[in-house]
């Protein structure tokens, strides 16, 4: 399955960021789709993760109830709804699909990986 993040942009700090994840090739309903970030030397962290029927979540703890995962198997699509967005926010962010079961949070349980979009939160 190939992958498409878009949505990011600039935004001030306490606004909001809605990115998609568009999926082709493939239809994502077989995967739990993730979504992680990765700042520039830094290793890639865990944001979140949705089950295949979208009926259970995850997230890293420096989320804190402030984003939402959600999907849309119809449109074949995957969303991260970011509210109270901070500065330390800043950095791309990358969607993934993967098979393995449970509420796995290591990025090497992701197999496929889109082009990340770049999310900038300003002071």
């Amino acid at each position: 399955v190939q992958l498409q993040a878009s949505g990011g942009g600039l935004v001030q700090s306490g606004g909001s960021l809605r990115l998609s994840c568009e999926a082709s090739g493939r239809t994502i309903r077989s995967y739990h789709m993730g979504w992680f970030r990765q700042a520039p030397g830094k290793e890639r962290e865990f944001v979140g993760r949705i089950n295949r029927s979208g009926a259970v979540t995850g997230y890293g703890d420096f989320v804190k109830g402030r984003f939402t995962i959600s999907r849309n198997n119809a449109k074949n699509a995957v969303y991260l709804q970011m509210n109270n967005l901070k500065p330390e926010d800043t950095t791309v962010y990358y969607c993934a699909s993967s098979n393995v079961a449970g509420h796995t949070s290591r990025s090497t349980d992701f197999g496929s990986w889109g082009q990340g979009t770049q999310v900038t939160v300003s002071s």
